[in-house]
């Protein structure tokens, strides 16, 4: 992750942070992805949320996959589970 200085988190926009008040900068992904780290640790629901929202916003593809692959994982489990063969 890229080092983020005062003075540089000072100059971000707006728009690089996923919360108002100049929270979780998302400028980089490795920013984007810890930010999604911590405020599965720290944020309510509605920072969970708001949160994600920004990120996948700006990199779709941070996270978004994940989910799809899980899914797709336990399906092909559960078939070889019960011995079913295609």
């Amino acid at each position: 992750m890229a080092k983020l200085t005062a003075k540089k988190r000072k100059k971000l926009p707006a728009k690089s942070f996923a919360l108002k008040g100049r929270r979780y900068p998302i400028e980089d992904k490795a920013h984007a992805r810890n930010a999604l780290a911590r405020v599965a640790q720290h944020g309510t629901a509605a920072e969970k949320a708001e949160v994600r929202r920004k990120v996948h916003g700006k990199f779709p593809d941070i996270g978004a996959g994940k989910a799809k692959k899980k899914a797709h994982k336990k399906k092909g489990a559960r078939k070889r589970v019960a011995g079913k063969r295609n």
